[in-house]
């Protein structure tokens, strides 16, 4: 520290008034001593007073606030960031688990439609289903799948009901929870009635086989009338090149591919199998009395039905009325009318060939076999042929008009019903186990005809009417059309 003196010339009256002090800071400003002559103040005064400066200053510095923030609030985003992995886990799980859910109802509902309403094989459906179908890849819970069999209830049936659980821990969660959450899926699935009787049935049920076909130019109209295919194929029911289908529905067990030559009312792809309306008619062999006569070495010989044979007057070996026959034919430009009436004409191991002018009222033709299971006989008629069939009303074959034994081989192509434009058939034209072509002329007038075999296949122009308006003609008003689906 300098010190100056108060000595010098001309300030001495100046520097006294001031005295050594004043002096000693006024000459040494710019080193901020302190005056000599100030009162004491203690150290920790002056640490005190900084300190309070230093935070009031801190706390009107606006540097470095976000980060102090985002060191604040980073426990909170950790945890919503935790909690949010965990929700949509959890979403995830229960949405497969819900997917398997309903699929295992479903399959079971399907077990069911085709045990007609037994569960005994219900429980093995939905549990093959779920080894398919459920990928959370974890097991279900001890108990489960949990399946009940709810009542029928309205147009509800062969009900469903299966309960699936999980448990399993959430990354996140699982530090604040003692055990896992378990989650819950129930689904409930019914077979339900659909509505409509089926005028065209396929009873296919090889996979590699579409069940029916409209081929060509073929134009269907059945307003009134659902197509129903048993095919589980992709491709079940088929209307190709520039044909044109109009129906109440189309209805298959596999798929339908998307065409604009149907015109429906509604697609019923994947639906339960129909049942055969028919399965329950078989021919009698005891019921058959197959007309013959003796040759010149005594043999019985069995006769054909033409048209030039006296129905009225042939006889079984019995002596009896023949009702059945080794063939039947019409040739071209001939005609033969069956009396009214008549019933069922039974043609033994052989087959039918109509090319000119057939004319049967309550009649059916049975092709069969009396002896043995084979050969069973198939059925043509060309496009010159003016068919008339009309079913019995009454007896075994009550509503149907051609019947192929069940027996028969699977042939595609051989049986074909072709015609002009006054041939109808009024009832069903039923072939359970092979394929029927079917031709219905030119005629603009709906009938009552009913096509049911293994396989059909659709050509020409047909106008069905709905089975409801064709109660008096003996076709059956009772096949179940239904749809599967999940019920709440």
């Amino acid at each position: 520290m300098l010190y100056y003196k108060d000595k010098t010339r001309g300030f001495k009256p100046i520097f006294r008034a001031f005295g050594e002090a004043a002096l000693t800071t006024a000459f040494n400003a710019s080193l901020t001593l302190l005056p000599l002559d100030a009162p004491f103040k203690p150290a920790m005064g002056i640490r005190g007073s900084n300190m309070i400066g230093f935070f009031r200053r801190l706390i009107k510095d606006r540097r470095g606030n976000a980060l102090v923030i985002a060191g604040a609030a980073l426990p909170l985003v950790m945890g919503a960031a935790g909690l949010a992995n965990d929700t949509i886990q959890w979403t995830l799980w229960k949405r497969q688990l819900q997917r398997a859910a309903d699929s295992a109802a479903i399959a079971g509902v399907y077990d069911r439609a085709n045990a007609s309403g037994s569960s005994n094989g219900t429980l093995a459906a939905v549990q093959h289903d779920l080894t398919l179908n459920l990928h959370t890849r974890m097991g279900v819970l001890s108990g489960y799948p949990a399946v009940t069999y709810p009542a029928d209830s309205g147009a509800m049936s062969d009900q469903v009901q299966v309960q699936l659980r999980i448990q399993q821990r959430l990354p996140f969660s699982s530090l604040f929870m003692s055990a896992a959450p378990t989650i819950i899926a129930t689904a409930r699935a019914a077979a339900i009635s659909s509505g409509g009787n089926a005028c065209v049935q396929a009873l296919e049920t090889n996979a590699s086989k579409t069940g029916i076909t409209n081929s060509g130019n073929t134009t269907i109209y059945m307003p009134d009338c659902v197509m129903y295919s048993n095919s589980p194929s992709s491709n079940s029911a088929a209307a190709g090149g520039s044909s044109s289908v109009t129906a109440l529905a189309i209805a298959t067990v596999g798929g339908v591919q998307q065409s604009n030559n149907w015109h429906v009312g509604a697609y019923r792809p994947y639906s339960t199998a129909l049942t055969d309306p028919f399965a329950n008619v078989n021919p009698v062999a005891s019921d058959m009395k197959c007309a013959g006569h003796l040759n010149n070495q005594g043999t019985w010989v069995a006769d054909a039905l033409t048209e030039a044979t006296n129905m009225a007057a042939a006889r079984a070996q019995d002596g009896s009325v023949a009702n059945c026959w080794s063939s039947l034919s019409v040739g071209s430009n001939k005609s033969l009318t069956v009396p009214a009436n008549f019933g069922p004409i039974y043609v033994n191991g052989g087959s039918a060939s109509l090319q000119g002018t057939f004319n049967c009222t309550g009649c059916a033709i049975v092709l069969t076999n009396k002896t043995a299971s084979s050969p069973i006989g198939s059925i043509t008629s060309n496009a010159q042929a003016n068919t008339t069939i009309v079913a019995p009303t009454t007896g075994p074959f009550n509503g149907i008009a051609i019947y192929q034994d069940r027996r028969a081989a699977d042939c595609s192509g051989c049986s074909k019903l072709n015609g002009g434009s006054a041939s109808t058939i009024t009832g069903a034209v039923y072939f359970p186990s092979s394929e029927i072509w079917f031709n219905g002329g030119t005629s603009p007038t709906a009938t009552c005809t009913m096509l049911v075999a293994r396989r059909v296949t659709l050509t020409g122009n047909s106008n069905f009417k709905g089975l409801s308006q064709c109660i008096n003609e003996g076709l059956p008003q009772s096949s179940s059309i239904t749809m599967i689906r999940l019920v709440a």
